[in-house]
């Protein structure tokens, strides 16, 4: 299927700052994830670019955004009050995008987190779902739970998709963590792969084969979760 090129927006986090953000929706999309990037890299680094139109072909519309700190150059990124305001407008932005499509939100690493932590603080307006791509539990070589507490209150359902080399999260802590949150969470383990999603040549697996492994997932999960309307939970 060929795919529209994706649409610059600009988004007005509040009255002095305003972010880019861009709009890829595919003629039969039946669902879109509000993306948000990670602490290292903005919405337009290749492989959430490559994200965005995979998703594009498995009629998932996305919407990337950036968070203030990356779109003025910053190397350190935003509080979460900042943070946390970028995700609501971000997701405002997409209810008036898509009025006729499921929604779901979530991000790579820290954006992710921001998303789940905006979420606990006040339920993200008809957000069915969140997804995570590498949640960042903890800092490299310093396991524990903490980042990840405030899942608690998020009451919708999860997908924690994460590679099984990830520094940032600990299987020994985050498989303990998803079965405390019961139902809501869904594990998939990425197996050989690190936070970026890359393999080792040795491991006998590419990243074409985690990047599959991982849309089949994601597209699987949002369907069940828009055919139950999260009733599984």
């Amino acid at each position: 299927m060929e795919l529209p090129p994706a649409k610059p927006l600009k988004i007005n986090v509040d009255e002095k700052q305003t972010v880019s953000s861009l709009w890829l929706r595919p003629t039969n999309a039946r669902a879109c994830l509000v993306l948000a990037h990670g602490a290292g890299a903005g919405m337009d680094h290749p492989s959430l670019e490559t994200l965005a139109r995979d998703l594009g072909e498995r009629g998932i519309a996305t919407l990337r955004y950036q968070f203030p700190f990356m779109e003025h150059g910053g190397k350190r990124p935003d509080g979460p009050r900042v943070a946390h305001v970028t995700v609501r407008t971000a997701v405002s932005t997409a209810l008036g995008l898509t009025p006729d499509l499921r929604l779901f939100a979530g991000g790579r690493s820290f954006g992710g987190r921001m998303t789940s932590q905006a979420h606990a603080a006040a339920p993200l307006p008809r957000v069915q779902g969140l997804v995570f791509f590498g949640f960042p539990l903890h800092p490299a070589g310093r396991p524990s739970t903490e980042r990840g507490n405030h899942l608690a209150d998020v009451h919708i359902p999860m997908l924690f998709l994460q590679g099984t080399r990830d520094a940032l999260g600990d299987l020994e802590h985050l498989q303990p963590l998803c079965t405390q949150l019961g139902r809501r969470a869904t594990l998939k383990l990425l197996q050989k792969a690190d936070h970026s999603f890359h393999v080792l040549v040795r491991s006998g697996r590419t990243n074409n084969d985690v990047r599959r492994e991982m849309l089949d997932t994601l597209e699987d999960w949002i369907d069940q979760v828009v055919s139950t309307d999260g009733l599984y939970l």
